[in-house]
C-alpha cells in the first residue's frame, strides 16, 4: 500500500510557473510508474504526464508538452511535476497517481493509488 500526498498547488498569473510535488509513504516508491492527472473545474480527470519508476522515461499529454517537466527524486519518495508558461485552462485540482507496472499509463483505470489533490489556478 502506498499513501501519496500532493503539495505546492495555489494561485499564480498567467505566464507564471509553479512546481508542485508527490510524497509517498512507502520506502519502496522508486519501483512505482508515477502519474499527475488533473481534473478542471466541471470537467473529467485527465491525464497529464507520467514517469517510469528510475525517471529514464517520460510521457506528456499534448496539451502540456514543452510547458510542464516531470521528475522524480527517489531518495527522498518524491515526484515533481514543474509547470510553466501557466494558462488559464491549467486551472484544476491535480492528482499524483502510482503504479506497479513499467508502462506510462495514461488511463486513470490503470493506476492503483491516488493523492487527495492540490489546486493550481491560473488567474487572467
Amino acid at each position: 500500500q502506498v499513501q501519496l500526498e500532493e503539495s505546492g498547488g495555489g494561485l499564480v498569473q498567467i505566464g507564471d510557473s509553479l512546481r508542485i510535488s508527490c510524497g509517498a509513504s512507502r520506502r519502496t516508491f522508486s519501483g512505482y510508474t508515477v502519474g499527475w492527472f488533473r481534473q478542471p473545474p466541471g470537467k473529467e480527470r485527465e491525464f497529464v504526464a507520467a514517469i517510469s519508476w528510475n525517471g529514464g522515461r517520460t510521457n506528456y499529454a499534448d496539451s502540456v508538452k514543452g510547458r510542464f517537466t516531470m521528475s522524480r527524486d527517489n531518495a527522498k519518495n518524491a515526484v515533481y511535476l514543474q509547470m510553466n508558461s501557466l494558462k488559464p485552462e491549467d486551472t484544476a485540482v491535480y492528482y499524483c497517481a502510482g503504479r506497479l507496472d513499467t508502462s506510462l499509463a495514461t488511463r486513470i483505470d490503470d493506476y492503483d493509488y491516488w493523492g487527495q489533490g492540490t489546486q493550481v489556478t491560473v488567474s487572467s
